[in-house]
């Protein structure tokens, strides 16, 4: 590197890619997780992508897993079935648009058993997106939720920053969740 540009550090947009925004995203059916005949209270979750300066990252992928209204995880249809698809999927997949987000039309989750404990509703999101070498792990909670204080896993996160995993309602059953990248508020990050 040429003495003139040693001190140049490349600022969160100018990292490697996009990659994730060709090809692996184009079903927009995988962002509606609840059919018409799905239990539950229906909810719109959006997820808006930020990177350090508080910029959207406008062509991120996100996945999301899920329990259905009772706390079970559904396993999607296989793609060679010809059945018909069931009212309920767990699994999501959207790319980020312009302005960073994207939102899944699905139900709120129900509590997941756990030996001794229930874990709050929640949604799990793998993100993968520029300058990333791996794709992150999170998970959203939801503002307000009672079952919050029960959580184990919850409870792993310092109290301080537990309010980086909170969506916050937007009223009529929209959610709506801020996923930092770094910086201020960062989200925060399980290794998994």
């Amino acid at each position: 590197m040429s003495e003139q540009h040693k001190d140049l550090v490349a600022s969160p947009s100018q990292t490697v890619g996009p990659f994730f925004h060709f090809a692996l995203t184009t079903d927009a059916a995988l962002g509606a997780l609840a059919g018409p005949g799905a239990a539950g209270e229906r909810i719109q979750l959006t997820v808006r992508v930020l990177d350090g300066h508080g910029d959207p990252v406008p062509d991120a992928m996100v996945e999301i897993w899920q329990a259905n209204a009772d706390g079970v995880y559904v396993s999607p249809p296989r793609r060679d079935s010809d059945g018909p698809r069931p009212a309920f999927v767990s699994y999501g997949r959207l790319p980020t648009s312009d302005d960073g987000a994207c939102t899944f039309e699905t139900i709120r989750p129900g509590l997941v058993p756990e030996p001794g404990a229930r874990q709050a509703a929640h949604v799990n999101i793998c993100l993968f997106a520029r300058g990333l070498l791996r794709q992150l792990h999170t998970r959203v909670y939801f503002e307000g939720d009672p079952a919050l204080g029960d959580d184990p896993v919850l409870a792993l996160v310092p109290e301080a920053r537990r309010q980086t995993l909170f969506a916050t309602p937007q009223g009529h059953g929209r959610w709506h969740f801020d996923l930092r990248l770094q910086g201020d508020g960062e989200t925060v990050f399980f290794d998994l």
